[in-house]
């Protein structure tokens, strides 16, 4: 189990935790490390070490906070997240789509896209500081439920208490609440906890509501603007006893104006996991008229992400001897854009893929003496270029125009 568990790890890769042991140096000495951790799990006698507290920029300019446990206490989580998976699976929701095997992000929007079809009303729900805020009591009630093992259950309530090392040194422990967003079993517990306070209490008590979550975001579907705002009042109060609280700004209620629904309301879009969902200009396959549709396509955001990771980059200032450089280092990134967000009307990347063109065009011109003073004919080098080896970018290979 221990070896299956450090493949795992070792195959996400990842940074150090509080002791500065990369993969590379755990890896120099592997077997003491392996054959210890192995040895204090068997016995009982394993006790995690700090997590070590890192802080990660949001969308919105607020601080997210992550807690990176060292590569012999994720190794040690991975054992018993792998050992309770398969039985937690078999309770959970099949509207449950996060941090789950054989589920996807790409599922769980399509999920929405037929269910925005059906129904009028969308509840955009966020958890505020769910991670931060999960009860220990109660999610231990929902663990001793479905694992009767004490030393699965020993170590569940080590990790859970195990306190945060900030910056500075500091050790923070937790007060009965809380798991570090960023360990290898929080989202397992996450997702048991979640599953009892919304996915089983909503399945049982209205199940007219559909519904599509990935971990602590939630879009729920109702057929009337009474039935939406009734039932967010009940999901208001029900997260308040569990110790949860809805983000007051980004829990909204949306109404899905399309051709078919043509009432007024201030909210006709949502995000969720990097898409927009909004009225869109839509082709009919059948007659291949126009139509205003309600569909998913990047968001703004997601765009703005990847125009940034970009200017980062600093294309145009790098020293390549050659476009093929920078064909080398972008594609990993252009891949994995275009597998995410090119899934829905792909052809919104286009967008983005200007910008590049662009970059691409000022890095030319500053490589090459001939296309200083001559913008056109910096253009016309890069639509040469893509004439002559349409596989060279990645976003080429699949007809992008840019």
């Amino acid at each position: 189990m221990v070896w299956e568990a450090y493949k795992k790890v070792r195959g996400n890769q990842g940074s150090a935790g509080i002791d500065e042991l990369s993969m590379e140096e755990y890896d120099a000495n592997r077997s003491k490390h392996l054959y210890k951790l192995w040895n204090r799990l068997a016995s009982g006698s394993y006790f995690p070490p700090p997590v070590k507290e890192v802080e990660i920029i949001k969308r919105d300019g607020k601080i997210r906070k992550l807690g990176i446990p060292t590569i012999n206490d994720r190794i040690g989580q991975m054992v018993v997240k792998d050992y309770l998976e398969p039985r937690f699976e078999k309770v959970f929701s099949r509207h449950s789509y996060g941090y789950r095997p054989h589920k996807s992000a790409h599922q769980a929007l399509e999920a929405v896209r037929e269910n925005c079809r059906k129904q009028d009303w969308v509840i955009d729900l966020d958890i505020k500081g769910f991670f931060d805020n999960i009860d220990h009591k109660k999610l231990m009630l929902a663990v001793e439920k479905h694992v009767p093992e004490q030393w699965a259950k020993m170590y569940i309530v080590r990790w859970l208490e195990t306190p945060v090392q900030k910056k500075n040194g500091e050790l923070v422990y937790k007060q009965g609440k809380g798991t570090p967003q960023g360990g290898v079993a929080s989202p397992l517990l996450a997702n048991l906890f979640l599953h009892y306070v919304l996915d089983k209490w909503l399945e049982t008590t209205d199940s007219q509501v559909k519904y599509e979550r990935y971990a602590d975001d939630a879009i729920l579907h109702c057929n009337s603007k009474t039935h939406a705002e009734e039932t967010l009042q009940k999901i208001r109060e029900r997260t308040q006893r569990c110790g949860l609280e809805l983000h007051p700004d980004k829990t909204t209620l949306v109404y899905c104006r399309d051709h078919r629904r043509k009432g007024t309301h201030p909210q006709v879009k949502f995000d969720f996991l990097g898409y927009s969902f909004q009225p869109r200009t839509t082709k009919s396959k059948k007659t291949g008229k126009l139509f205003l549709g309600y569909d998913c396509a990047i968001s703004i955001s997601s765009r703005k992400r990847i125009v940034d990771t970009l200017e980062e980059m600093n294309l145009e200032n790098q020293s390549f001897r050659s476009i093929v450089g920078i064909a080398h280092v972008l594609n990993p990134k252009l891949r994995g854009w275009v597998h995410y967000y090119g899934k829905f009307r792909g052809y919104e990347l286009s967008k983005v893929f200007h910008l590049l063109k662009v970059r691409l065009v000022r890095w030319a011109r500053k490589r090459y003496k001939r296309y200083k003073t001559s913008l056109i004919k910096a253009y016309q080098w890069l639509d040469r270029i893509k004439k002559q080896f349409p596989n060279l970018f990645y976003h080429w290979q699949l007809g992008y125009s840019c």
